[in-house]
């Protein structure tokens, strides 16, 4: 599959350049932040079925402890970050504004650990399938923002046709820089898991992907695979969304592909930086997924930073930590995320889930300010320009809008949009294309749940 469809090249079709942000967090350094408010943890912080319960109101836990088991193949399973009693099982607030049944406990501040997470295993005594399980019993998930288990992920049809293990570092997000300072402080430890993933895949390669923005981040993984000649670290042409999966594939093996296709099928697995570092404490410590390093940044806050966020802290909790909001500001604008891809937020009293790694407080609402100036289409082409899927928003919008959602879906092929944003950021007439897409996917996921449902 190397080289098919476009050149290879170190970027992507398309693309835009929003402003990065990144020196008001980039420079600080990963820190643990140990919350003393109560722990919430949704069933459902991954997709797939929601984990099933193991533990019941008062029982006592313990940090790294199972609360909640996978409860089919495409599903992750949910360990404590605290120690302390399980309060209640019961619904909560959470990113989306919705209710979800969440375990809530009652945190006893002191982080008691389940085990010794310090001793390490014989890397060359486990066999593939001990990674595997492993990384299914750590429940791990992509931490670049899906949330999809990443042992399914590693158990591709044929795994004899991955050419490549690409290490997304790019962290083309503005704003975000908590896989930076990742990458510059456990550089090793990502070699590593990316080490034992190619284990798996026994004809790739291991390629790291760090746009140039971050040159401290490509010195530190360069010499962390100095001695590892099935891995390299490529820098990338600093561009949004370059750290969409698509977007890398077509970047390191020169494969354009079609959403209704996965990585594995064009011979690529793509995982996080976050992610591989996940994998080798859970593989050679034993270490589940319960903490990932995030970002809290923005204008609006006092003192940004990066940290390791134990799953289940409140995102309110995390701002105090952060020194508050900025004297003489006001947030207009909370999101989980960055502004390209985030998820506005109503309340900071909900839980940070495995799958988060961002808060971004704003100054100035974006959204308020295009609504304030927007007029109608151009039909400048911008849209088109810039789309990394190679689709025609502005056409797409029109059907949307029209209700026209057969033509969206059948002859303008929306639902391969992947919603970055990128029309949005481009269109001078500033419409709001990329809301106007999500809401007409939702709306034909429904449709197609609907007739599902009714010929069963």
């Amino acid at each position: 599959m190397k080289g098919v469809g476009i050149a290879v090249k170190n970027t992507f079709r398309g693309g835009v350049h929003p402003a990065g942000h990144k020196d008001l967090s980039r420079e600080s350094r990963l820190r643990l932040f140990d919350p003393k408010g109560e722990m919430v943890f949704p069933l459902s912080m991954h997709i797939g079925k929601p984990a099933k319960p193991v533990v019941k109101k008062n029982d006592e836990v313990k940090v790294g402890q199972l609360l909640a088991e996978a409860d089919g193949f495409v599903s992750a399973p949910i360990h404590s970050s605290c120690s302390g009693k399980v309060k209640a099982i019961e619904k909560r607030r959470v990113l989306g504004g919705g209710m979800a049944e969440c375990i809530v406990i009652d945190n006893d501040g002191m982080f008691t650990p389940a085990e010794d997470y310090t001793q390490r295993t014989d890397a060359s005594k486990l066999s593939n399938s001990d990674i595997i399980q492993r990384v299914q019993k750590a429940g791990i998930v992509g931490l670049g923002g899906a949330g999809f288990p990443t042992a399914v992920k590693l158990q591709p049809k044929n795994a004899d046709a991955i050419e490549y293990v690409i290490a997304n570092g790019a962290e083309c997000e503005p704003y975000l820089t908590c896989n930076d300072q990742l990458m510059r402080i456990h550089s090793n430890e990502i070699a590593e898991g990316l080490e034992l993933v190619l284990r798996l895949f026994p004809n790739a390669e291991g390629v790291i992907c760090i746009e140039d923005n971050k040159p401290e981040a490509i010195e530190a993984m360069s010499r962390a695979v100095s001695d590892k000649p099935k891995i390299s670290v490529r820098t990338m042409i600093t561009k949004y969304p370059q750290g969409g999966e698509r977007s890398l594939i077509q970047a390191v093996a020169g494969v354009d592909f079609p959403t209704s296709k996965l990585p594995a099928d064009v011979g690529c697995v793509v995982q996080n930086v976050g992610t591989l570092y996940a994998i080798q404490r859970a593989v050679l410590y034993g270490e589940p997924l319960f903490s990932q390093c995030f970002t809290i940044t923005g204008e609006a806050v006092a003192e940004p930073g990066n940290y390791m966020v134990r799953v289940g802290t409140s995102y309110a909790e995390l701002l105090e930590a952060a020194g508050g909001v900025k004297e003489g500001m006001e947030i207009r604008k909370a999101l989980s995320g960055g502004p390209m891809m985030g998820i506005a937020i109503g309340s900071l009293d909900i839980p940070i889930q495995k799958q988060n790694n961002g808060l971004t407080l704003l100054a100035e609402d974006p959204v308020e300010a295009a609504e304030a100036v927007m007029t109608s289409c151009l039909r400048c082409g911008r849209c088109t320009t810039v789309c990394p899927m190679g689709l025609t928003p502005q056409l797409m919008c029109d059907a949307a809008v029209a209700g026209d959602l057969e033509r969206y879906e059948k002859k303008l092929y929306g639902m391969d949009c992947i919603q970055c944003g990128s029309c949005s950021f481009a269109c001078p007439a500033k419409r709001p294309l990329t809301p106007t897409f999500k809401q007409a996917k939702a709306e034909i996921l429904e449709k197609r749940k609907r007739e599902g449902g009714a010929q069963k």
